[in-house]
């Protein structure tokens, strides 16, 4: 099962996957498609607040982050990690439950790159947004940091994210019955 969907302009068909037995979703990933990963980048940058970095979470949203600083013209973004790095130093962390991930997790970030964001307006960005776990996890980044958040970004919203009023996105994904059909 498919589900046929235009964003930014172009169309992609998404495989419907199973996340409980009364609960499918569409599965959207950009790794790969560097059209539609430039295409969305474009969008989302055109109804961008001012901001001085872009933070996203490791794995899904690196792309997207990624090239909306390429085509923006900027020097860094900021990475929050699943995992601590030996590189990383003075880290810490917030856990979070995101409905594609079937255990609890931890996101880790560098204190440079915290020190960075102090005082600075940090723009949020991930591919898709649906319980709003991840972007609850990565606002307690940011402010535990000292960033101001000044945007939350995504390519699609899904579920009860597309009610949110502090959320930007290109397009709605709906959610799906065992069958396919669109839950309404």
């Amino acid at each position: 099962m498919f589900y046929t969907m235009n964003v930014a302009g172009l169309q992609r068909d998404l495989p419907i996957c199973k996340v409980t037995d009364q609960l499918y979703i569409a599965g959207f990933v950009i790794f790969g498609d560097p059209e539609l990963t430039q295409a969305c980048a474009r969008d989302l940058l055109a109804k961008a607040p001012e901001y001085d970095y872009i933070i996203t979470a490791e794995a899904k949203g690196i792309p997207l982050a990624h090239e909306m600083a390429r085509q923006a013209g900027d020097a860094k973004y900021i990475l929050a990690r699943k995992g601590p790095k030996l590189y990383m130093r003075d880290i810490f962390s917030v856990t979070v439950n995101s409905i594609t991930t079937a255990k609890e997790q931890k996101l880790y970030l560098d204190g440079a790159d915290a020190e960075l964001m102090k005082g600075k307006r940090i723009l949020i960005v991930d591919d898709v947004i649906s319980t709003g776990e991840s972007l609850s996890a990565l606002e307690a980044l940011v402010e535990k940091a000292g960033g101001i958040i000044c945007g939350r970004m995504a390519i699609l919203a899904e579920g009860d994210a597309q009610d949110r009023e502090d959320l930007v996105y290109l397009e709605k994904l709906p959610l799906f019955h065992p069958d396919g059909t669109i839950m309404e």
